[in-house]
């Protein structure tokens, strides 16, 4: 049997996420929108009356998302081989994927402004992803 090193890069991976998301949560808490390399973006995009669902923010959200993920990520590195570990990961990531492609193209479109972060966390998510297929594809039976 092979060694199966993708659990160990998604492990890593989500640890960006989670600082990320971490980060907005605390800036959130604290009443502070934190700086950005784009003029006003973070600023417009944080303080969008889009940036939270039913009074929960987009940056807790993916924070739980992040978690998850690194709770499965963990999984799979007990056991590489789960078939229902596997299928989870797809799914998971393929949805997260798809919401990330959506809040960016929201963010440009209707906002009409970019955040850095959020563009950190979407391609932490794509990464995520990438890392997910090669895992689907390397345990293939």
């Amino acid at each position: 049997m092979k060694v199966i090193l993708t659990p160990y890069w998604l492990i890593a991976t989500t640890f960006i996420g989670i600082g990320d998301t971490l980060y907005l949560v605390y800036e959130k808490l604290h009443g502070v929108v934190p700086g950005c390399l784009v003029l006003h973006g973070c600023e417009r995009v944080l303080n969008s009356p889009y940036s939270s669902v039913f009074g929960v923010t987009l940056a807790h959200i993916g924070l739980v998302y992040y978690v998850y993920m690194l709770a499965l990520a963990v999984l799979l590195a007990i056991d590489p081989y789960s078939k229902g570990l596997r299928i989870g990961l797809m799914a998971y990531a393929t949805i997260g994927l798809a919401f990330s492609i959506f809040f960016e193209l929201f963010q440009y479109f209707v906002i009409g402004a970019l955040c850095q972060y959020c563009a950190i966390s979407a391609l932490t998510t794509l990464v995520l992803f990438g890392l997910a297929v090669w895992h689907w594809r390397t345990t293939k039976n």
